[in-house]
């Protein structure tokens, strides 16, 4: 993945049609298709409509431990997201992060997951699997079949990943000192535009660089 602000420059393709994915034949689910993502170093699987990554894309993260008023906030920047219609990136893993995603496939704008692991043998829960039917979601994996379980490292490599494909990138909530907040800094480092939520809370993401945000601004931006 890179790391600089290459990442403005390289336009999405994969190596499939642009009216086929190979993991949705007849919009029954196959298995995970191989495309190639120029901003990425190797293959990469995907499951859905690689056409999704077409789009401009918003990425989300927040820390595992949360305060109650970003959480709140968090709740009705994704309703506003959802239904905006504004296509979402992210790993999904954290406690809000999870609640984001539930409140999101309740809508119809695409959604794209990024697992900390291999999609071979991953088990889709039953609202996955229609969204993918439905070609709104789309799951990335950069890792190998090999990689069955996630750990700590994983994580943070498959939250790069999703970072070097957002055209922006909000951080709900980072914990002063934590993995999270050192992300931020180092997207900030290649150039992208950092948001976050209006609350001191997030007093150390606005020192760093992040912008203040609200969700009706980043859907006129997100299309």
């Amino acid at each position: 993945m890179t790391s600089s602000t290459a990442w403005e420059e390289q336009a999405l393709t994969t190596t499939m049609n642009n009216t086929s994915d190979l993991s949705l034949k007849n919009n029954k689910l196959s298995s995970p298709a191989c495309i190639q993502v120029p901003s990425v170093a190797g293959p990469v699987l995907s499951l859905g409509d690689s056409r999704i990554l077409n789009g401009q894309k918003l990425a989300i993260f927040c820390s595992v431990k949360c305060p109650g008023n970003p959480i709140v906030q968090a709740y009705d920047f994704a309703r506003t997201l959802r239904d905006r219609g504004t296509t979402v990136i992210g790993g999904f893993q954290s406690p809000i992060e999870k609640d984001c995603l539930e409140l999101l496939l309740r809508g119809s704008q695409p959604v794209i997951i990024c697992p900390a692991r291999s999609l071979d043998g991953v088990r889709l829960p039953a609202m996955w699997k229609t969204a993918i039917q439905q070609r709104r979601l789309l799951l990335l994996s950069s890792f190998d079949k090999s990689i069955r379980r996630p750990t700590a490292e994983l994580s943070e490599k498959r939250n790069e990943f999703i970072a070097t494909l957002a055209d922006q990138v909000l951080f709900i909530y980072a914990n002063p000192g934590g993995k999270t907040e050192a992300l931020a800094r180092k997207v900030i480092s290649w150039g992208k535009p950092v948001l976050t939520l209006n609350t001191r809370d997030n007093a150390n993401l606005v020192a760093l660089g992040a912008k203040v945000t609200t969700a009706e601004e980043v859907s006129r931006e997100i299309k």
